[in-house]
């Protein structure tokens, strides 16, 4: 009796320490710190939480929130278009991930590229596809008068401003006096205002889109549970979108390009995906992004720079201009990436699992382009493997997105 009596107590100990007992991976979705290598934590810990973002010194009124309702209002703002039809909105579209939903971009005529979203555009440090613009800023300048995208031009802009009273009042709040402005085909010191103006505009749209973050995701509040091991947080990934997060850091090596808090080195690359049939020309990517950037009156080296003489024009400065640049695109951020289908620079691929297709068997890449990245080589992943890396992706997206950013008017200051 006192033999059954003990081993009796010690199997209600064993049970209830099992009852007890954190989880492994593939149980359950409570994975424990103990189920990755301290390799894995350490590549997990660098990919969250997302920090502030950084604030421009380029741009003098970045950090104001008057700046910022003002662009808000410019974005949402079809009369800086030509024909009065287009609004930065009309691309990028907060229903639609801060992106179109399209393979290529459409404006005033169909474009040659996808439409980047703005998530996290302010942890840049170039942008669109080749990187033609060094600040948020003066990108946002860029499809504003672009032909096939809005159309418009930065005297008519200078204009309506001056002609609207409760847009100028606005702008002057943040800018000081709006300039006197010439009569048409101004030249000298007149041009120069009109630019400024333009430069302006640009600043106020870019402190609004500063404002575009993503929110605290799933995976964000995993990684908190890794660190303080509440049960709670530890569920908030799925069982599969865990095993996806240990392929992502383990063996599909994926933060090699998309790393950090913001799943991106924001540097360019060429993979060899295959171009799409819709874009006959060949896309050079980065080698005329940097000529283009050179020669932009709006880079930050130019006059309209606020830190013009600052470390930050560094970046234009010592920017590399070279063939090695060839057919570089930059790579985008992967917070949210569930929002921003179809993927790749030219909307080549319709959804996440196309875009691991890639990864696992190189399917859909030229392997013959010299250009390519040598690095990448074909993962041979199973179909759960893949499935379960699509749900890690997934969990990347936020729980409560800022509706302070979706219409017009919604951000205001105190």
């Amino acid at each position: 009796m006192r033999v059954v009596g003990r081993v009796w107590i010690l199997s209600w100990v064993m049970l209830a320490w099992a009852c007890h007992a954190p989880a492994t991976a593939g149980e359950n979705s409570v994975a424990p710190r103990s189920a990755f290598s301290a390799d894995e934590l350490k590549r997990i810990y660098q990919l969250s939480p997302l920090p502030a973002p950084p604030v421009d010194p380029s741009n003098g009124v970045a950090s104001s929130c008057k700046a910022a309702a003002l662009g808000q209002r410019m974005f949402f703002d079809k009369n800086l278009s030509a024909h009065k039809d287009i609004a930065c909105a009309s691309c990028h579209d907060p229903v639609k991930g801060w992106a179109d939903g399209r393979a290529l971009s459409h404006g005033i005529a169909d474009g040659k590229r996808n439409t980047p979203s703005l998530w996290n555009v302010a942890f840049n440090r170039w942008y669109f596809w080749d990187g033609r613009a060094d600040s948020l800023w003066s990108q946002a300048l860029k499809p504003i008068e672009d032909k096939a995208e809005m159309g418009g031009n930065r005297l008519a802009i200078a204009r309506y401003i001056e002609g609207d009273p409760d847009l100028r009042e606005r702008y002057e709040e943040v800018f000081g006096a709006l300039p006197t402005l010439a009569p048409e085909n101004s030249s000298g010191s007149e041009a120069t205002a009109v630019n400024r103006i333009f430069a302006d505009t640009g600043k106020a749209i870019a402190a609004f889109e500063a404002h575009i973050v993503s929110g605290h995701s799933p995976f964000d509040v995993y990684v908190e549970g890794l660190k303080d091991g509440d049960p709670a947080k530890l569920s908030a990934m799925s069982e599969s979108a865990v095993r996806g997060l240990r392929l992502f850091v383990g063996k599909g090596n994926c933060t090699l390009c998309h790393n950090g808090p913001n799943f991106t080195d924001g540097a360019f690359h060429d993979l060899g995906v295959v171009a799409s049939s819709k874009v006959p020309a060949t896309d050079s990517g980065r080698f005329d992004g940097v000529k283009a950037l050179l020669k932009d009156e709006y880079n930050l080296a130019g006059p309209y720079s606020d830190d013009a003489s600052g470390a930050s024009a560094d970046k234009v400065r010592y920017v590399l201009d070279g063939p090695a640049n060839w057919g570089q695109v930059k790579t985008p951020s992967l917070r949210n990436v569930a929002q921003t289908a179809p993927y790749m620079h030219q909307g080549q691929l319709g959804d996440l699992r196309s875009v691991i297709e890639v990864y696992s068997e190189l399917q859909g890449v030229d392997t013959s382009d010299p250009h390519r990245e040598q690095v990448i080589t074909a993962l041979h992943l199973s179909e759960a493997q893949i499935d379960d890396l699509t749900a890690f992706l997934r969990s990347l997206s936020e729980i409560k997105p800022d509706e302070r950013l979706s219409a017009p008017g919604t951000l205001t200051c105190p």
